[in-house]
């Protein structure tokens, strides 16, 4: 059984659990740019949800809910990873569930997730959960 659990910045199971699960996806997060982000983007509406299965970390999603002007309010998954060792468990499933229930809940219009282009399993997993590729995202790097 999964149970998921949201961490409020500070709270030492970010970086003794969650930290280690996010890296498989971000491996540029330390400790300190984590804890300095989620401090900064907490503000912002950034949430860490943890996924738990037989009390050890296997999946977190980091995500929001953003007022635009293309979607009016849209929850918007900036991270979404479960480990190499829970894959095909169910547990991406189950966060991906929760977080479109908030999202209803909250009045959302939009659930939405950028996914690297290089990340082809990711995609087959999101298609099968009923996302589509709605557009592109482009961008740059600023020096």
């Amino acid at each position: 059984m999964t149970t998921l659990v949201d961490l409020e910045p500070g709270d030492p199971r970010l970086e003794a659990d969650v930290l280690p699960v996010l890296r498989e996806l971000r491996p540029h997060l330390t400790a300190a740019s984590f804890a300095a982000v989620y401090e900064q983007g907490h503000s912002q509406g950034l949430r860490f949800t943890a996924a738990y299965l037989d009390g050890h970390c296997v999946g977190a999603a980091g995500w929001r809910i953003v007022a635009n002007t293309s979607a009016l309010l849209k929850l918007y998954v900036d991270d979404l990873v479960t480990t190499e060792s829970a894959r095909s468990q169910g547990v991406g499933r189950e966060l991906l569930a929760e977080l479109a229930r908030r999202a209803r809940a909250a009045g959302c219009k939009v659930f939405d997730l950028d996914s690297g282009v290089q990340r082809a399993d990711a995609h087959r997993f999101y298609m099968r959960e009923g996302l589509t590729i709605s557009s592109f995202h482009f961008a740059t790097g600023l020096d």
